[in-house]
């Protein structure tokens, strides 16, 4: 028994030989297409080379640093767009509108309230941005209060 077990613990330690020689000599392209891995732990064309439109993702998903420029234009991009819809535009509308992921907006959303250059009405879901100011009046004294407490 030990001579069979000797045996297999000699053509286990060669192939493993062999495996490691074939990796080493193999280059980093070469490795990423056989195992379908690539950097960051994702598939090859997984979600990250698939999605974004063109626009550099990062590990976990994460989209690329975006310049203030680039945040200006897109909010330039919002305004217009919603200039030419006088009934307002929810969030996925305006998504749908710039053809840009749900992650790229939250931020030249907020820049272009904080200008003044977007009002909105509502909450949540049902918030639906507008053009210039069309907000209703008491929805901007409530945002500063804050949380209320529990007890």
């Amino acid at each position: 028994m030990s001579n069979l077990k000797s045996t297999i613990e000699g053509l286990a330690n060669e192939f493993a030989k062999s495996i490691i020689s074939a990796l080493r000599a193999a280059s980093i392209d070469e490795l990423t297409g056989v195992s379908g891995i690539g950097r960051g732990g994702r598939g090859a064309r997984g979600p990250i080379a698939d999605a974004g439109g063109g626009r550099k993702r990062g590990p976990a998903g994460r989209l690329g640093r975006r310049s203030p420029d680039d945040i200006g234009r897109m909010v330039d991009s919002i305004v217009a767009l919603l200039q030419k819809s006088p009934e307002g535009l929810r969030a996925e509308q305006i998504r749908e509108a710039l053809v840009c992921q749900a992650k790229e907006l939250p931020r030249p959303l907020a820049d272009g309230l904080a200008q003044g250059r977007i009002s909105k009405t509502g909450q949540k879901r049902a918030t639906t941005y507008f053009a210039g100011a069309k907000a209703e009046g008491g929805a901007a004294k409530r945002r500063g209060r804050g949380r209320r407490k529990r007890a």
